[in-house]
């Protein structure tokens, strides 16, 4: 599968932040970088007005996000679910039903790469979605899981890219209000 070779556009895009719970982060392989990048790309989804869908996996038990995510997630939708592939989850079918007919491509964060970022990439692209993984923005419980997840990511057909990489590549150019409002959080 050839992506077709155009830049990122803040109204073809919805990130998708899946599962950053406490109980499951303190678990995860490199968890500071994952957390770091994911508020980076909530910022970014902030600054561009790209809608974002954010999913808990199995709160009662997994418990909340972590406090530094739910703090900048907490006017977005937050279906909480037991599906691995978010996909597979009313809720977020309907969140995505709900979204402009423009957005056709899901920034996919979160965790873990070889569970639920994979199985809801897969979803995502038999859903008929472009998927960008945000590539250090996940992570898994090993760093062999992870290695193993976004191989199997790419093979599929996801494309994996770095936060600062999308970031930039929406951005385009320096000086712009979206550029200086994106500067504090890049430095």
């Amino acid at each position: 599968m050839q992506e077709q070779l155009n830049f990122l556009q803040p109204e073809q895009c919805c990130l998708y932040v899946v599962d950053p719970q406490v109980r499951l982060m303190a678990h995860i392989h490199d968890a500071d970088r994952v957390v770091k990048n994911i508020s980076l790309m909530i910022r970014l989804a902030d600054v561009l007005e790209i809608p974002v869908i954010a999913n808990t996996q199995y709160k009662k038990g997994i418990g909340s996000l972590v406090p530094e995510l739910e703090v900048l997630l907490e006017k977005y939708p937050c279906p909480d679910k037991t599906e691995f592939n978010g996909l597979a989850n009313s809720e977020v079918n309907q969140l995505l039903d709900e979204l402009p007919s423009t957005v056709d491509t899901l920034l996919l964060c979160g965790v873990e790469s070889h569970i639920c970022i994979y199985q809801t990439g897969l979803g995502g692209l038999q859903a008929g979605y472009t998927i960008r993984v945000v590539a250090d923005a996940i992570s898994s419980r090993t760093p062999e899981n992870d290695v193993y997840g976004k191989e199997r990511l790419r093979e599929i057909g996801a494309t994996l890219t770095p936060a600062e990489m999308i970031i930039y590549e929406f951005l385009q150019k320096a000086g712009t209000p979206a550029f200086k409002a994106m500067l504090p959080y890049l430095k």
